[in-house]
This record gives C-alpha cells, sequence and structure tokens, in this order.
C-alpha cells in the first residue's frame, strides 16, 4: 500500500522536470531563428546545471543521490557539448535543431530518473522554480 502511495508524489517532481525539458522544445519549435533557438537550448542547460549544481552540494542528499546527479549532469553537460559542437562532437545543423530538442527531452527524461530519489528531485524543481 506504501508503494502505490508513494507513485502519486514520485510523478510530480518527475513530472515538472520533463514539463521543463518540454517548455524548452516547444518555444525552440516555435522560433523560426536558428541562433534564437540554439540560445533557448543553451539557456535551459546552464539554468538545469546550475540548479543540478546547487542540489548536488545540499547536506541532505545520500552519497547515491549525489552520483546520480553527477551522472544526470554529465549527460546534460554532453546535449550541451552537441549543441556547441565541442569536446569531439559535430555541432548540431540549424536545419536539425527541433528535432535536436525533441531528442533532448527523451534522453534527459530517462536519464533523471535513473538513480534520483524524490528528495533530490523535489529539491531541483524548487530550485528551478524559485531562482530560475
Amino acid at each position: 500500500m506504501m508503494a502505490l502511495l508513494a507513485l502519486p508524489a514520485f510523478a510530480g517532481p518527475q513530472g515538472e522536470l520533463q514539463k521543463y525539458f518540454s517548455d524548452t522544445a516547444d518555444k525552440v519549435k516555435a522560433t523560426d531563428d536558428p541562433s534564437e533557438k540554439r540560445a533557448l537550448l543553451n539557456g535551459s542547460f546552464q539554468r538545469m546545471a546550475a540548479a543540478l549544481e546547487m542540489v548536488q552540494g545540499s547536506a541532505a542528499l545520500s552519497q547515491q543521490d549525489r552520483l546520480g546527479i553527477e551522472h544526470f549532469r554529465t549527460a546534460l553537460q554532453e546535449k550541451q557539448d552537441e549543441l556547441a559542437g565541442v569536446n569531439g562532437f559535430a555541432r548540431v545543423p540549424d536545419q536539425r535543431l527541433n528535432a535536436f530538442s525533441d531528442y533532448v527531452v527523451q534522453d534527459m527524461e530517462q536519464a533523471e530518473m535513473i538513480t534520483i530519489s524524490l528528495l533530490a528531485l523535489v529539491l531541483i524543481v524548487i530550485i528551478l522554480v524559485l531562482v530560475f
């Protein structure tokens, strides 16, 4: 019974993080200017990275949460590197930015849930909402 009660609570922060990436993808697709698309994606990556860094410094997190957040940050940095075409990645072509934003949504939704606890997810959402 406790597991069933925990599911709706878990869907809350997870849903908010999914919404964060989906909203960014929607904004990217709503503009025609490739420079603006890149700026939207890059800004989204930077805000999420800053939130993850803040949460990772919290004393309330377990070592497993810290490792999960670090894994998530690494995946996020790889997407940012791919967008910019640095650190061994080919730059995402202008005509592929919409598809790249969808790819980021799908990939980050899967990556974030692997090892991050409910507490860490709640902290990330709070920081994204209050700070950014």
